[in-house]
């Protein structure tokens, strides 16, 4: 029976021995390098907060104190000495345990808070509800540098540091890394604080050397404490959070336990709010995770536990976005790429090697990087800011108010829209389209191909008087689609029979619309498929293609509340024409964690779905009498479906 197994709750770890301890350490970092090896997940930021998080639960009380991880990718560990080790074999599996701290798996989970920079702000809360209720109870925060990047942290800070009675921890998880390096000013003043001897370490040694001088030992002791500001000031400028009035500790080894635990054990008993600075190193025990350039394994796709290697795989609508950023990079010296500390997730690493000087990574700080890029803009380049489609909500007043009432030529990349799956309800991108439908002037396209991709791309950063949005999903692209014909400036992919359906499939959906295609005609029923490619502003054609129709179906990836279904039909109806308009979409609700084909199948977005509901849709409209009747006779025999 292994260590980790006769661990049920925090509280079991106190009973441990130093040796005991090392040994779980140990054990917690093989259990995590072999789940993840097949599972997938961020194994990087976990291997480096091993010794942290063993610390933080010896020393406080979860979950009468509470622990909240920003981001919760680095909440593995966490998960495993709270009572959870038995299921962590089915992290990221439908129905098992989520890669982030989750409420309804535990009571020692906080929040989801997969989304960076929030931590400080639920703690503040957190605690100040505590202060005011009585209760004698912690809040820590554990945040990373990256996250530190972010504008709302320091937002959080800004208050905190005048909650003098706040009984508030703040564990800085210091690594110099978000995804990659971690950059900016604030990366700079903690390279400092991080490269410089401890000052408790200069300390030591001066008081070790005054107290062995005969008769004036106190003496040197008082004089100790009388410099010890100037001292800290001198070797370690820890000014940065102290100017602040918070209490600052550190910097600490972030995997030396001991050190750790006094660390946090002084914060403790300050009785106000106090940042422990931890040196941590991502990877950390996992060889080929601390030699792994790009990101120490930050979230690596399966891979072979002896060797690291990670197992072949195909390349992926952010690779071909990378070639064709670079491609557009050299034809066009107006070109500039902006990151929101996700350069290689985002596909601009291949841009950042060939145009270093054109490409910006402003760490995670979505809504300075969408604002700086309408200033780009009015300086006369044009910027591309690339970003996956569920962290653009962050952004969207600077979108709105920023670009878009300024008419700024920027051109947003969004990428994983729509179902992602594994990384839960956070990360899927089913908001944009719905937030963008309502900003003017703002155009908006969603290629379903590869070959689409870089069309649309190119018309996108041509336009100069306005923001342009292209999103694609996560994964590995389709086969191209053909056009058969032109229909406005939308792409006509099928076109069997009479007119009875008007089938619009965006973006990804193209495929499936196809699919919905091949069934109907199956049965009879006449179809026409439609890539409407932008989908903002509603192309006329389709308006008057529409009115040639008995029914339209409308089938994306994303919410059905003000998406491009609920746009068509609002516009429909504006122009006067009444066919009646099917829309099929993502619930507005947050989706559980599970393969993306999972959850398409759940939500009813499958060809077959579909398909049914377009038939039970006709059957109810000749019942009705509300459409031209059609021969009931090509209705028949669903179970050829």
């Amino acid at each position: 029976m292994g260590l980790l197994e006769r661990i049920a709750a925090p509280q079991d770890l106190r009973d441990l021995s130093d040796d005991q301890l090392e040994l779980l350490a140990s054990e917690i970092r093989d259990v995590m390098i072999r789940t993840v090896a097949t599972n997938t997940g961020h194994l990087g930021p976990n291997l480096g907060v091993v010794e942290l998080t063993l610390a933080m639960h010896r020393v406080f009380d979860s979950p009468s104190d509470k622990i909240v991880f920003d981001t919760g990718h680095q909440s593995y560990v966490h998960k495993l000495v709270t009572g959870r080790a038995g299921d962590f074999g089915t992290l990221r599996r439908e129905g098992g345990m989520s890669g982030y701290p989750s409420q309804s798996e535990s009571d020692h989970d906080v929040v989801e808070n997969s989304h960076a920079s929030t931590a400080l702000s639920y703690a503040d809360g957190l605690a100040k509800a505590y202060t005011i209720r009585g209760e004698d109870r912690h809040v820590v925060a554990v945040i990373g540098d990256g996250a530190l990047t972010g504008g709302m942290a320091w937002e959080a800070l800004n208050n905190i540091a005048i909650q003098h009675d706040s009984k508030l921890v703040i564990v800085v998880n210091d690594n110099g890394r978000s995804y990659t390096p971690t950059i900016g000013g604030l990366a700079t003043a903690l390279t400092s604080l991080r490269t410089n001897p401890r000052y408790e370490l200069v300390l030591d040694m001066v008081k070790r050397r005054l107290n062995a001088v005969p008769g004036i030992g106190a003496m040197a002791y008082d004089a100790l404490h009388a410099v010890k500001k100037g001292l800290k000031d001198a070797v370690a400028p820890q000014g940065l959070f102290e100017d602040l009035g918070l209490k600052y500790v550190g910097p600490v080894d972030g995997h030396d336990r001991h050190a750790l635990e006094q660390a946090l054990t002084s914060a403790k008993k300050f009785g106000g709010p106090v940042i422990v600075h931890a040196i941590t190193r991502k990877g950390y025990g996992y060889d080929p995770a601390e030699r792994h350039e790009a990101d120490q394994f930050h979230s690596p796709g399966p891979f072979d536990v002896q060797t690291g290697a990670e197992k072949p795989k195909g390349r992926i609508w952010t690779d071909h976005f990378s070639d064709a950023m670079v491609r557009l990079g050299e034809s066009r010296q107006d070109i500039v790429a902006i990151t929101a500390a996700m350069m290689h997730p985002v596909g601009l690493d291949a841009f950042q090697a060939r145009f270093p000087k054109r490409t910006f990574d402003v760490g995670i700080a979505e809504q300075h990087a969408a604002t700086s890029a309408a200033g780009l803009a009015m300086g006369g380049l044009h910027p591309v800011f690339a970003v996956y489609a569920t962290f653009l909500n962050r952004a969207f007043d600077q979108v709105l108010m920023d670009c878009a009432l300024h008419r700024a030529g920027v051109t947003f990349v969004l990428d994983r829209s729509g179902v992602t799956g594994d990384d839960g309800a956070s990360h899927n991108g089913m908001w944009d389209m719905s937030l963008l439908q309502i900003v003017p002037g703002l155009r908006l396209a969603a290629p379903r191909d590869i070959t689409r991709l870089n069309e649309l791309l190119d018309e996108a950063v041509d336009v100069d008087d306005a923001p342009t949005v292209v999103r694609f999903p996560k994964g590995p692209p389709p086969e191209d689609i053909p056009t058969i014909a032109k229909l406005g400036g939308a792409d006509v992919l099928a076109r069997n029979g009479t007119k009875d359906v008007l089938v619009l499939g965006v973006g990804s959906m193209a495929e499936v619309a196809m699919g919905v295609a091949e069934r109907l005609t199956a049965q009879g029923i006449g179809v026409t498929v439609v890539d409407p490619r932008w989908v903002k502003p509603v192309d006329p054609a389709l308006l008057e293609a529409a009115a040639d129709h008995r029914l339209v179906v409308t089938i994306e990836d994303n919410g059905v509340a003000g998406g491009v279904g609920a746009s068509f039909l609002q516009t429909l109806t504006a122009a006067g024409v009444r066919t009646p308009v099917k829309i099929h979409g993502i619930p507005q609700e947050f989706l559980d964690h599970a393969k993306r084909p999972k959850i398409l199948e759940a939500i009813g977005l499958t060809p077959q779905a579909i398909t049914l509901d377009t038939i039970s849709v006709l059957e109810a409209f000749l019942r009705g009498d509300t459409v031209p009747p059609l021969d009931e006779g090509r209705l028949s025999h669903q179970e050829q479906l």
